[in-house]
């Protein structure tokens, strides 16, 4: 793996967090308590900072960045980057699951238990609505989600994420 800092600031990663031999963290990143950075994902907090909360899991080929001086990254608790998702200089609050292949791009706010479907672009400055759904290119709203699916999916996967990575810490 490599953990580096950039310009004096260095990653923040607590011990619970599980960190895949060939990820890459660098720079002001502040991860929350199990995490995990799984196969050639990249969180990259050189140019602004990246901020995650608990139960982040980034998943195989993932890109978190951020945008010089204007759009740091902030992430919520019990979120799911899906495998080669781009989270970029946003915001995404908790109980999210940004699906497999999906762009989320600069200044993006996505509330709380929503889904970006795989493969969906969330473009530039565009508000997700809490409880739904957005697919897409450009992403938009195609349905609500039930608290059943939020429970159900978005907090399964998350938790699913943590019982991974242990195995992986035996």
């Amino acid at each position: 793996m490599i953990i580096k800092p950039v310009n004096g600031k260095h990653p923040q990663i607590p011990k619970d967090c599980f960190i895949a031999e060939n990820a890459t963290i660098v720079g002001d990143v502040v991860m929350g308590n199990e995490c995990s950075v799984w196969f050639n994902a990249v969180i990259r907090g050189d140019v602004n900072f990246i901020k995650m909360g608990n139960k982040v899991n980034v998943q195989d080929g993932a890109v978190i960045h951020a945008t010089y001086k204007t759009s740091p990254t902030t992430i919520g608790n019990n979120v799911s980057i899906g495998h080669n998702a781009i989270v970029h200089g946003c915001t995404i609050h908790d109980n999210v699951l940004i699906g497999m292949g999906s762009i989320v791009m600069d200044d993006c706010v996505v509330e709380s238990n929503t889904i970006i479907a795989a493969g969906a672009v969330v473009s530039k400055n565009t508000r997700v609505e809490s409880g739904s759904i957005y697919a897409g290119i450009p992403a938009k709203k195609i349905k609500d989600i039930s608290p059943e699916l939020t429970k159900g999916e978005i907090e399964r996967i998350a938790n699913n994420y943590v019982m991974y990575s242990s195995w992986f810490k035996e």
